[in-house]
């Protein structure tokens, strides 16, 4: 018995595959669409998908061309090819407004772009573009019941794009150009008020100043020394407590210390 069903299952895989490279090289779009139906049903996504390449262009405006390209995007997304899959969602959507499936591929169109972002290091056109995606499903759909999964991609994503901020403001203080840290850590904190990273920036952005200060032309430094003693005032405002309190105390001590001579 064991062999027979072992016999049995090679010549329906045998059945399948020569169905399938006939149905490829037939010029019958029927026979292409029904193979590639079947190919999809049994999530076999990357034969499908040769087959409805093949279709895909004569098939617009016909009665099966709906689910046809919502099979095809699926497909495409199934198989992790999100930039095409993405194009093809956005495609259907276009298309067919009026389909049942408008929601999901709204949805789904979105999110693949979400895949194609990259670590938050690189450049991040492509984050821009998926939280802008999102946030037209959103709009479209505020009761819709994707919503919630949308909102937590898009969070995901900014969170992403405000750590890529506070990390480039984070460079100029490494490499000691204080004065432009100093100014990317203030851009910062008014294009990410509610951050988590609040405190951290409020810290190196004093330090930038302090830097900034102590190390300045004798004709600046006053100016410069008063502006640290304010930022750490800031600090001192968002959190009395700060992680970095022993620290900044420190300089604070050096900042009024260096005052005390244009008081005289």
């Amino acid at each position: 018995m064991k062999k027979f069903l072992v016999l049995f299952t090679a010549l329906l895989l045998l059945s399948s595959c020569s169905e399938y490279q006939k149905a490829l090289k037939s010029e019958d779009v029927a026979v292409k669409y029904a193979s590639a139906e079947k190919m999809y049903e049994t999530k076999k996504y990357g034969k499908a998908i040769r087959l409805f390449e093949q279709i895909a262009p004569t098939s617009k405006g016909k009665p099966s061309a709906e689910k046809m390209f919502y099979m095809y995007a699926q497909s495409l997304y199934k198989t992790d090819q999100f930039y095409l899959s993405g194009y093809q969602f956005e495609s259907f959507v276009a298309s067919y407004p009026k389909s049942e499936k408008i929601e999901e591929a709204s949805f789904l169109g979105a999110k693949s772009f979400t895949f194609l972002s990259p670590v938050y290091s690189l450049d991040q056109v492509d984050t821009y573009k998926a939280i802008d995606k999102l946030q037209n499903y959103i709009d479209a759909y505020p009761e819709g019941q994707n919503l919630t999964e949308a909102n937590s991609l898009a969070k995901v994503l900014r969170e992403k794009l405000e750590k890529k901020a506070y990390e480039n403001a984070k460079i100029y203080h490494n490499i000691s150009d204080y004065k432009a840290a100093i100014v990317a850590f203030d851009n910062f904190l008014i294009n990410y008020p509610g951050t988590s990273y609040r405190e951290k920036a409020l810290y190196f952005k004093f330090n930038a100043a302090y830097l900034l200060a102590i190390n300045s032309v004798p004709s600046k430094m006053k100016e410069r020394l008063e502006n640290a003693k304010t930022a750490h005032a800031g600090l001192m405002k968002f959190k009395a407590d700060t992680q970095y309190k022993g620290k900044a105390d420190e300089m604070l001590a050096r900042i009024e210390n260096d005052l005390k001579q244009y008081s005289k």
